[in-house]
């Protein structure tokens, strides 16, 4: 093994070690209880104006909303998973992608239900409208996940020979990159938030922030690591299928741009592409073969 293998490999290993996973993930469980109760609180407090609020948020308003804390702080731990297992390959990585932006859409729907007007015509105002966005495309959305998944099962397991351990040892220097880059966002995002909620002055959407940021350096390690890829394998339809999952990172940082139907219809179309992708894919490797009829006597 390279000089630089083994030191990429340490590294990853130490940093990435299952000790470091159970203290992140006790972490996560812990900050979305606290997170929970205290948005309660705020909830409360603004509702019986226990003390004055500098600040009007549509998240303060039913206790419903209190859920979208623990699931920020959950998603976050997500996308760290993501960056855990960047180095197996770039279907599990996609894979991984698809069910974070599931969970964004989940989120979403709980910020939603505090703001729809039952007493009106359903279909009558946008607030109604988008919860049925919402609630309809985490449904398709699943079930595409899970013929992703059943799919990926699929996938034919390769012999680890030194080509491959040095793409591997190449992504998991990518993952060691993203780490810092991952947790300097989270904090920038928090702080502009906070900054914009107390000063009035909230033009972003709160459920793209930190995702547009991050979602954009993600497309960058993917193509990065898509051009690594091409030092390593010559197949055609290897190369288009990791092409095609690039395409879906792009499709999902684009939902973050727009509203509505819109956004819901680009994850749809993400994941769908990506199933499509795969299911191509298989069928390359793993043609189907014909029986072959015994001769009659």
């Amino acid at each position: 093994m390279k000089r630089w293998h083994q030191v990429i490999d340490l590294t990853y290993t130490r940093v990435f070690s299952a000790a470091n996973q159970r203290r992140i993930e006790s972490a996560t469980l812990w900050l979305s209880v606290i997170g929970f109760i205290i948005h309660l609180v705020l909830i409360y407090a603004k509702k019986f104006d226990w003390f004055h609020f500098p600040f009007e948020a549509s998240l303060l308003i039913d206790p419903i909303s209190a859920i979208y804390t623990p699931f920020s702080i959950i998603l976050v731990y997500e996308i760290y998973l993501l960056v855990v297992n960047l180095p197996r390959s770039f279907t599990t990585s996609v894979s991984k992608q698809f069910e974070i932006i599931s969970l964004i859409l989940i989120r979403r729907i709980f910020a939603d239900i505090p703001q729809i007007d039952l007493k009106a015509n359903w279909l009558s105002t946008p607030e109604n409208i988008q919860l049925i966005y919402d609630v309809m495309g985490v449904l398709i959305i699943f079930f595409l996940i899970y013929l992703f998944n059943k799919g990926r099962s699929r996938l034919p397991k390769k012999p680890l020979n030194p080509n491959i351990q040095s793409f591997v040892a190449s992504k998991k220097a990518v993952s060691l990159i993203l780490l810092p880059i991952l947790v300097v966002i989270s904090f920038i995002s928090v702080y502009s938030w906070v900054y914009e909620l107390i000063s009035n002055n909230a033009s972003s959407d709160i459920n793209s922030i930190f995702y547009n940021e991050f979602f954009s350096i993600l497309i960058l390690a993917d193509v990065f690591i898509l051009l690594l890829s091409f030092q390593y394998t010559e197949r055609y339809s290897q190369l288009i299928r990791n092409t095609g999952f690039v395409i879906c990172t792009i499709l999902i940082r684009l939902s973050f741009s727009v509203y509505g139907l819109t956004n819901v219809l680009l994850v749809i179309s993400s994941v769908a592409f990506g199933l499509l992708i795969l299911t191509i894919y298989n069928l390359e490797e793993n043609p189907i073969k014909k029986p072959v009829k015994s001769a009659e006597n």
